[in-house]
């Protein structure tokens, strides 16, 4: 159903479903399943999958101190935890303290539970993280040539893995790797919070993800991934604090989530230049929801710019943005290559934005000299639409490449209210193409022709991934 036109309307409505996200970001939803157990000792979890095995870190000497490092623990929990997997799974409880530790690397059928009075505390002992090779698709590490860190929460070529709570935290401790990142003193790429390589079903959900020290959720070369329930938390000045970066990856879901950042909230990707065509594995048919981003430098969902695998069927609805950069923004260049279409954006409550529409057909980071300057991207069929905003000093800056336009660009049903002092030119448009209908201010001349009857399009079918149900399971609470 498409959003009303009313402003007054749609505000109390967007209103109304940011209290929906903020209240589902504190409780576990409820889901189709087994009855609820009769007893306290139990949680109820909604999973992909259910694990008949448990235990709990402290099994395997844990200590809960926030100064022991328990990165011992955790890897003998997960070893020894491996070979069940083939006897209906397990689960390994972090129980109420604070666990500090160095990377750890997950293994399949497996459930990793972070209880709600526990703090997984990332070390800021360099050893505790080894050095893994540099993505294929990008051809170096994203802050320098050179190799980078495992991840916090790491997996490659894993099947059924849940990394969950009932709003549990991880902590990044961040800042030790932001002031070496200013510092220009890092010679391999910081850490990411939790990456995911070439796996399938995988479910990261209610929990509270703080400080990480570059990028939060990092599912690359994967399919069949669901992300909710997420609070993600980051000082708004920190680098590269993307919230969450789906990469190269297949059936996606993302909904209903929290994320205050120092960079995109969502960043869509598909690897970078010549190394991300070579590679050439899209993101495709992902799904992002009843997203709530504060981010004044960045953008609430960028789409690139490493987009050079390709991004397409990206379904995007009921954002909420405040005091964000730009709402839905592509980002893209010379040499990337590749491709974002297919794109359908509906219904977003925007509230003091620099930009509510933005695209860059010159984002000038690359990694190397040896990317093909005339490998452009196809920028197609962009669709907007059902979207208020408020106190907004550009309504849009829509910038193509010459010689290789952005086209099919259609805007409607778009009310835009500008700050006490706007900029004079509201719509700034070079080299794109499209159309438009009921769009206050007047968009540019490339998008004046008017947009078919009923606005823009949005698809109403369902993908894949959203149809995929949780069960309820029950994890062993610790604390009763």
């Amino acid at each position: 159903m498409d959003l009303p036109k009313n402003s007054t309307k749609f505000h109390v409505t967007a209103a109304r479903i940011s209290a929906v996200i903020i209240l589902a970001l504190v409780s576990l939803a409820t889901v189709e399943g087994k009855k609820p157990c009769p007893t306290t000792n139990y949680l109820e979890v909604p999973a992909i999958s259910c694990r008949k095995h448990t235990a709990v870190l402290t099994d395997f000497g844990g200590v809960g101190d926030g100064v022991t490092s328990n990165t011992h623990a955790f890897r003998q929990a997960i070893e020894h935890l491996s070979p069940l997997a083939a006897d209906g799974g397990a689960q390994l409880i972090v129980p109420p303290g604070k666990w500090l530790t160095g990377s750890f690397n997950l293994t399949s059928h497996f459930t990793l539970f972070v209880h709600k009075y526990a703090t997984i505390l990332a070390s800021q002992d360099e050893s505790e993280w080894p050095l893994v090779a540099v993505l294929p698709s990008y051809g170096r590490g994203r802050d320098a040539p050179g190799g980078r860190y495992s991840s916090l929460i790491f997996g490659t070529n894993l099947t059924d893995v849940v990394i969950t709570g009932n709003n549990g935290t991880i902590d990044g401790q961040g800042s030790y790797w932001w002031d070496k990142f200013h510092k220009d003193e890092l010679n391999v790429t910081r850490p990411y919070l939790i990456e995911m390589m070439y796996s399938d079903q995988i479910q990261i959900s209610d929990l509270t993800l703080v400080n990480s020290p570059s990028w939060f959720v990092h599912p690359i070369y994967s399919r069949n991934v669901i992300i909710r329930g997420l609070t993600i938390l980051a000082p708004i000045d920190s680098p590269n604090t993307d919230g969450i970066d789906p990469d190269s990856c297949s059936n996606t879901r993302i909904e209903d989530c929290f994320i205050v950042s120092g960079d995109d909230c969502i960043a869509v990707k598909s690897g970078w230049d010549q190394y991300g065509i070579k590679f050439g594995m899209p993101t495709e048919d992902l799904v992002i929801r009843r997203l709530t981003c504060i981010s004044p430098d960045s953008a609430g969902i960028a789409l690139g710019s490493e987009m050079s695998g390709g991004i397409r069927n990206v379904r995007i609805e009921n954002v909420t943005g405040i005091n964000t950069q730009s709402a839905v923004r592509i980002k893209t260049a010379r040499g990337r290559g590749g491709f974002v279409k297919d794109i359908f954006v509906r219904g977003m409550y925007l509230s003091t934005m620099k930009y509510v529409f933005w695209m860059t057909g010159n984002y000038k980071s690359h990694p190397d000299d040896k990317f093909d300057p005339t490998a452009v991207p196809e920028i197609t069929n962009i669709n907007y639409r059902d979207v208020v905003a408020e106190n907004v000093t550009y309504s849009a800056r829509l910038e193509g490449i010459s010689g290789d336009p952005f086209t099919d660009i259609c805007i409607s049903n778009v009310k835009i209210g500008l700050t006490a002092k706007p900029k004079k030119l509201q719509w700034n448009c070079t080299d794109v193409e499209g159309f438009s209908s009921d769009v206050m201010p007047p968009p540019c001349a490339p998008l004046a022709k008017a947009a078919k009857s009923g606005g823009c399009y949005f698809p109403e079918d369902e993908l894949p991934i959203e149809k995929v149900q949780l069960k309820t399971c029950f994890v062993q609470n610790p604390a009763s």
